[in-house]
């Protein structure tokens, strides 16, 4: 089993007057909160809320056009997006993949030793695909290769973990199941912070909700958070990006921020879960 990750030894997440966009026309507005370590968090809106722009921000794939991140400097950061280019025709089995998680152990001149084999088949058995080891990825059902994504993501070990959609086009009971994983990395203090569309599911399994429609609605418990009177101000707030829009007043701000957004991530994040959704 992974090592657990100590809650007093990870930050807070603090996002201050956050805005981000893409050519410098802001997607998402002037974002302002605190996630404190060890939280699972469901980030949900409609469509064009700027949901997957934010977990980019955290994952550091893009620099806020204003204000700033704070909390993820220096930390490891499993990230899995939404969409995909892993290409499952590539000649590589399902061990192999799990193994990218362990890069942070391993390194560029590395060996593969029987220790590091041992581990990527427990996270396989954990995700419950045991005598999928040696299975091209191209033979796995869409559950199957979401289960073997977060088996590398167990392997990858990261205090934060960011997961954009990560149930969507999947059966219940793998849905099921890797829900279960995401109580218990939050067991183990870990920070996660999953991108969903399946409101009933965020009530039943998440605590806590950022409730999102290109500024902050609201975020908190998700009793409080999810109510008819906040989704219904969502629902009026969103809209399509414009490319057109204005830039934003406190560009200069971040500029001067830009390099305080700075992630250090392991090389199979940025080689291996980058390249990785449903």
């Amino acid at each position: 089993m992974p090592p657990t990750i100590r809650c007093e030894a990870t930050p807070a997440i603090e996002l201050n007057n956050l805005t981000l966009g893409y050519e410098r026309h802001p997607a998402v507005h002037h974002l302002s909160l605190r996630i404190d370590p060890g939280s699972l968090v469901a980030v949900v809106g409609p469509n064009g809320a700027g949901k997957s722009t934010l977990i980019k921000a955290l994952a550091g794939d893009m620099q806020p056009i204003s204000g700033r991140v704070g909390g993820l400097i220096h930390q490891r950061i499993a990230w899995l997006p939404q969409h995909s280019a892993l290409d499952p025709s590539f000649p590589i089995d399902v061990r192999g993949m799990v193994a990218m998680g362990l890069w942070h152990r391993v390194g560029a001149w590395g060996r593969f030793t029987a220790e590091h084999r041992r581990l990527c088949d427990e996270a396989l058995a954990q995700v419950g695909l045991t005598g999928f080891e040696s299975r091209g990825l191209n033979t796995l059902s869409g559950g199957q290769l979401q289960r073997a994504l977060f088996a590398r993501l167990i392997l990858q070990d990261a205090p934060v973990v960011l997961l954009d959609e990560p149930f969507a086009a999947v059966d219940n009971r793998t849905s099921d199941d890797l829900l279960v994983l995401l109580q218990q990395w939050q067991a183990q203090g870990k920070t996660v912070i999953a991108v969903l569309h399946d409101l009933p599911q965020v009530r039943a399994h998440f605590p806590l909700t950022l409730l999102l429609a290109r500024e902050l609605i609201a975020f908190g418990p998700t009793a409080e958070v999810l109510t008819d009177a906040n989704w219904a101000r969502a629902q009026r707030m969103r809209e399509p990006f414009d490319e057109q829009a204005p830039l934003c007043e406190a560009q200069a701000e971040g500029h001067r921020h830009e390099h305080e957004h700075e992630h250090e991530h392991i090389h199979a994040h940025s080689q291996g879960s980058k390249e990785v959704a449903a």
